[in-house]
């Protein structure tokens, strides 16, 4: 990392790569929460109706995701934080440690939240495909694993959407700058 001297951020750009950034990164985190132990089921547990937990747990995590999105877009637009931001690797790493942080919020605050609304007191989790300890500490690295990806394909959908391609894709595809 170092001073930036390679790109700058427009507010297209930064608004339009926080709200791409978080779609996309939201889609790739709910499949992995949704497919690997309906943990997007617990999240629609803040819907009144039982029945269309799914489809309001998929329609909460994608507008918690843009917001998300838009707030990691403020946070690296930042003079403070460009000075310290230069390749694409280091937008995908501002989006691991983003999503690290969003990830703890949400078990520590938001996940709490959606168990009590669902009527899950204490894991394991009726969701899960396993059961026991097990499912606790499944739960729990499915939900780390989420974050880590919605992080991973934050940081680079946002670095895409600004022309900050990955080094190797710059030597073998001239984009005109």
């Amino acid at each position: 990392m170092g001073v930036n001297g390679t790109h700058d951020l427009d507010g297209v750009g930064t608004w339009g790569g926080g709200l791409t950034g978080g779609l996309v990164a939201g889609i790739a985190m709910g499949l992995v929460l949704h497919l690997g132990g309906n943990q997007i089921e617990l999240l629609g547990g803040l819907a009144a109706e039982p029945e269309m937990a799914i489809g309001v747990g998929w329609t909460i995590h994608l507008m918690l995701s843009i917001a998300f999105g838009l707030l990691f877009a403020a946070i690296v637009s930042r003079r403070v934080i460009q000075d310290q931001i230069d390749e694409f690797n280091d937008y995908v790493i501002a989006g691991l440690a983003f999503g690290a942080v969003v990830g703890l919020f949400a078990g520590g605050v938001v996940f709490p939240i959606a168990m009590e609304r669902a009527g899950v007191a204490t894991l394991p989790l009726p969701y899960l495909p396993v059961s026991g300890p097990a499912a606790e500490l499944f739960s729990a690295l499915l939900f780390g694993l989420g974050h880590l990806v919605y992080g991973l394909v934050l940081g680079a959908v946002f670095a895409a959407v600004n022309g900050v391609t990955p080094s190797g894709v710059r030597e073998r595809v001239p984009l005109g700058r």
